[in-house]
């Protein structure tokens, strides 16, 4: 048996990929590299050294309409996850989102003794609570990224922590957006909209029309107008493709530094809602938010949400900061629209949305302890001890 732990680490989406990775480092990094990984991920917890089982990619679905077809994929890549995961007996399991396969997992396992860890809680306080009290049943301890969540939780006697949002570790606030223009070739007094289709298949295959119906009427109200999109390796050439057709030379970019660097030479941003609203937030760029579903997940949507936005920006800040334009309003005349407001000399809905960037900031906890360097001690702290050899 091996004289270091092993934690077993299940993400299934971009974003918990990301927070995967940098969990990885500050558990490497407080451990002095004595531990070992196992389980599914993505580029980033690959780079922290996980062999992913499967290609993470197969659990980046959302919504009924998307998973049906990939069911019977999905209950295979189910059965072989525990498989592995009871061969490897590892010293915890920490799943990441993905809460269909990862808790399904997480409480297939729980004979095995092993310390199990969810982190991201599923937002019990937008919709479907009764959530919270089964969560309890699947995991043994809940991290949360935002401040009120734990109350939600633990009056189910589920221990909770909130360790922090780790956006604030992303560097979003911290690109050089002179560099960025002089690589790409871009004039310092040039109108630059970012933007950002998505992470995943179903909803970068919905928004990429619209968008670019966008910045087409975009480009002829701002001449000069350049795009730049950030992208991601699974959707990478669906993107490229798109763009291809749009105009203002559009800068296709993946990568972190890149994306900071593009957000500090933005003077606007058309972003789907996610994650990257709040990097966005941290970073001081004027935005506006879209998105669309299924129309069959959007009507069991609307049945059961219980919150006033879609963005956690506006959650935050309990009020619109950025504008939302969601399912029927996401069209091209609405998203120009807000679009424009930003765009123009002086603008003063950008100048608005700014004002608000600094209490975002401080509500996120900047400047305080990492998320992952506080996660991977609450995880560290309930590992199983390593049995003798």
């Amino acid at each position: 048996m091996s004289s270091v732990p092993l934690i077993y680490l299940l993400a299934g989406e971009v974003s918990g990929d990301l927070l995967g990775g940098r969990l990885m480092a500050a558990l490497s990094a407080q451990t002095q590299g004595r531990i070992a990984f196992a389980g599914v991920g993505g580029a980033a917890m690959q780079a922290q050294g996980l062999h992913s089982l499967f290609p993470m990619e197969e659990l980046s679905l959302m919504g009924l309409a998307e998973i049906l077809p990939h069911l019977p994929n999905l209950l295979r890549r189910l059965k072989e996850t525990e498989a592995d995961l009871r061969a490897r007996r590892p010293a915890a399991l920490v799943t990441i989102d993905a809460p269909s396969f990862t808790l399904r997992i997480s409480k297939n396992i729980a004979d095995l003794g092993v310390p199990r860890c969810h982190y991201v809680a599923p937002q019990v306080w937008a919709w479907r609570a009764g959530r919270a009290k089964r969560l309890a049943a699947k995991t043994d301890h809940l991290l949360t990224l935002l401040p009120f969540e734990p109350p939600y939780f633990t009056r189910y006697g589920l221990p909770t922590d909130y360790v922090g949002h780790p956006v604030i570790e992303t560097g979003a606030g911290q690109g050089d957006g002179a560099a960025f223009r002089a690589r790409h070739g871009i004039e310092l007094d040039a109108p630059v909209l970012l933007v950002l289709p998505g992470s995943r298949r179903g909803e970068v295959g919905r928004l990429l029309g619209v968008f670019g119906e966008t910045v087409t009427r975009l480009a002829t109200q701002f001449p000069g107008l350049r795009l730049i999109v950030p992208t991601v390796t699974p959707v990478a050439e669906t993107v490229r493709a798109a763009a291809a057709n749009w105009p203002g030379q559009p800068v296709i970019i993946e990568g972190n530094t890149e994306k900071y660097d593009a957000f500090a030479a933005a003077t606007a941003s058309l972003a789907a809602s996610g994650t990257v609203a709040l990097e966005l937030g941290l970073a001081g760029v004027p935005s506006v938010i879209a998105y669309r579903m299924n129309a069959l997940t959007w009507a069991l949507v609307q049945q059961t949400i219980r919150i006033p936005y879609a963005s956690l920006v506006n959650l935050i800040l309990e009020r619109e900061l950025f504008p939302e334009k969601l399912q029927d309003r996401c069209t091209p005349d609405e998203l120009t629209g807000a679009l424009a407001a930003l765009l123009e000399p002086n603008s003063i809905a950008a100048t608005q949305q700014r004002a608000g960037f600094d209490l975002l900031r401080e509500k996120l906890g900047v400047g305080r302890e990492t998320p992952s360097d506080r996660a991977a001690r609450i995880i560290l702290d309930r590992l199983k001890p390593i049995e003798p050899a």
